[in-house]
């Protein structure tokens, strides 16, 4: 059965409590016919609706260690740190690579908790678009949501090329390692891996959505069994380790951007972003968890801490098994990875290995990202923000997918994935856009909830409290510094095929969304149902006010009385 569902209509709620007053406990237990007041946050004609203000569509099937799985293998972090190496190789080699690792565990804390607590307030699959529509308040709320929803989206959707980009350089390095004498490596070859690697995903997400849970569980497994198994295996085998001077001291031998050591330091720290910077992924699944207020704040800090911890871990003993760095210098579009691989084992068998192990956590944290990239999609769709929504807004309810949004997400990424055929820095310019895309989609909430006085987000498990504006202010003043120096080329001297163009995707998704803002938004876009829910009087809604048992009765309306119109 496939439906849709728009916020055309107009939606007389009440609001409900995140807590149900003490005094009535039948009322916070669904077991004995109260209201599930985890996932329930209003009642719609008596209809039980959910933080974005729609009825459940999609099955609430992810507990608690499900949903730490998806984070994890989505993050993949380990993995993405020594397949994205190209990105900070030349920016002061090991050196530049772990201290940039540790500055970007910085960064991404102040992230990773404003995040959580808007996530343990209004936990949807919309994520920051429908935060930033709360924080923007009645005047620029509806304004703010729909430019935040598209950046967001648009920032996912260079991360799935990235990640599909990596998973096919794996496949080609696994044919490699036992043809290297005969094998000519060309771009095509990738992206004919890249295709299919992102179709399989695609449909695996489609009809075996049922599954999906079970594959992240396994893709835990593989991320933290694997890399310990990995760690182990390039720490112990070299037969000769790179000295201590070179790991931890070689910054300025191995500085090859042209760039002073300080910017060429700060540039690198792209590397490190891109390992840890995926703390939103999961918020997009929180309409398929039945605690999200309480284990998406969780989930959230140990993607960043034992993601950080599995990836400084690894660099470490990656970089004390490299025994020529020159090998791995050869450009921003390789895949140096396996090289160190090779001069860690000198063994084909152990290469393969170590690389299979990386194919099995890449694939599995490619179908996480298309699951996080078509919910994204889908709640924007929902709430009429795309063309065709009606169609894209679709969801197939037997199947637990909105398989319009998926396709959508699918097509989209089969063409971004062509980028890298006409350009040897594209893959750079995948991560870089995933990392500015995104973190800008994060200032726009942080930003308005401050200005806003912070007044909007009823309090839920996980709350700033007195330290929310520092923490907000914090971790904007950092995505700016950050996002600015992304910006910069990459190398000087620079050229047209070496650019960083960055600041050009970031201005032309910008300058797309507004376009369709114009042509659409101003006249046929309402705003999500948060605004109804969350902006009412210009306050938020009490944490106190408390579920009227008549507004579960369809033949008793006339008690609704705290009703948003």
């Amino acid at each position: 059965m496939t439906t849709t569902t728009t916020s055309h209509e107009t939606m007389n709620v009440i609001t409900a409590a995140n807590k149900v007053e003490k005094h009535d406990h039948s009322q916070a237990r669904p077991e004995l016919g109260g209201l599930d007041v985890d996932t329930i946050v209003a009642v719609d004609g008596g209809i039980e609706v959910n933080a974005a203000g729609y009825k459940d569509q999609l099955r609430r099937q992810y507990g608690f260690w499900g949903i730490v799985g998806i984070a994890l293998t989505v993050d993949n972090a380990w993995a993405a740190l020594g397949s994205s190496i190209s990105v900070s190789i030349l920016n002061g080699g090991p050196p530049g690579l772990i201290y940039g690792l540790i500055v970007a565990l910085f960064w991404y804390s102040f992230i990773g908790l404003s995040l959580a607590e808007l996530a343990s307030s209004v936990p949807t699959a919309g994520g920051v678009y429908h935060w930033a529509t709360i924080a923007g308040g009645p005047r620029w709320g509806r304004m703010l949501g729909f430019f935040t929803g598209w950046i967001n989206f648009y920032g996912w959707m260079f991360d799935l090329a990235a990640l599909v980009q990596i998973t096919a350089n794996i496949v080609v390095q696994l044919y490699t390692t036992y043809h290297q004498d005969t094998y000519v490596p060309e771009p095509w070859h990738v992206y004919v891996a890249y295709v299919a690697i992102l179709w399989l995903s695609v449909l695996f997400v489609i009809f075996a959505n049922r599954l999906v849970p079970h594959t992240q569980t396994l893709g835990m497994f593989f991320v933290i069994v694997g890399g310990v198994i990995t760690i182990i295996v390039i720490a112990a085998m070299p037969k000769k380790h790179a000295s201590n001077h070179f790991v931890w001291g070689s910054f300025n031998e191995n500085n090859l951007t042209g760039w002073q050591g300080g910017v060429a330091f700060l540039l690198g720290v792209l590397n490190g972003a891109f390992t840890i910077g995926t703390p939103d992924a999961i918020t997009h699944i929180a309409e398929e968890l039945p605690h999200p207020r309480r284990d998406l704040p969780k989930a959230i800090g140990m993607q960043i801490s034992l993601g950080f911890l599995y990836a400084f871990v690894f660099a470490i003993a990656l970089s004390y098994a490299i025994t020529d760095i020159s090998q791995l210098q050869g450009g921003i579009n390789t895949y140096p990875l396996a090289g160190i691989y090779q001069q860690a084992t000198q063994s084909a068998p152990a290469t393969f290995g170590l690389l299979f192990i990386l194919f099995l956590t890449s694939m599995c944290c490619c179908v996480g990202t298309v699951l996080t990239n078509s919910r994204a999609y889908w709640a924007l769709a929902r709430d009429n923000a795309v063309p065709f929504s009606g169609f894209f807004g679709r969801v197939n309810e037997s199947l637990s997918c909105p398989i319009e949004a998926t396709l959508f997400v699918a097509l989209f990424a089969t063409g971004l994935g062509a980028i890298p055929l006409g350009s040897s820095s594209a893959f750079l310019a995948l991560t870089g856009s995933f990392i500015v895309l995104t973190t800008v989609s994060y200032a726009i909430p942080f930003t308005a909830n401050m200005l806003t006085g912070r007044k909007y987000f009823p309090p839920g498990p996980f709350h700033l409290g007195k330290l929310g504006y520092v923490i907000n202010l914090t971790a904007v003043l950092l995505i700016a510094l950050f996002d600015i120096f992304f910006f910069f080329p990459y190398s000087l001297p620079t050229s047209v095929e070496s650019m960083n163009y960055n600041s050009v995707i970031l201005v032309g998704t910008i300058a797309v969304s507004v376009i369709w803002w114009f042509l659409h938004a101003t006249h046929h876009y309402p705003g999500p149902r948060v605004m109804k829910l969350y902006i009412h009087d210009d306050s938020a809604p009490s944490q106190g006010t408390v579920f009227h048992e008549a507004s579960r009765e369809k033949d008793s309306p006339s008690n609704h009385d705290n009703t948003l119109t």
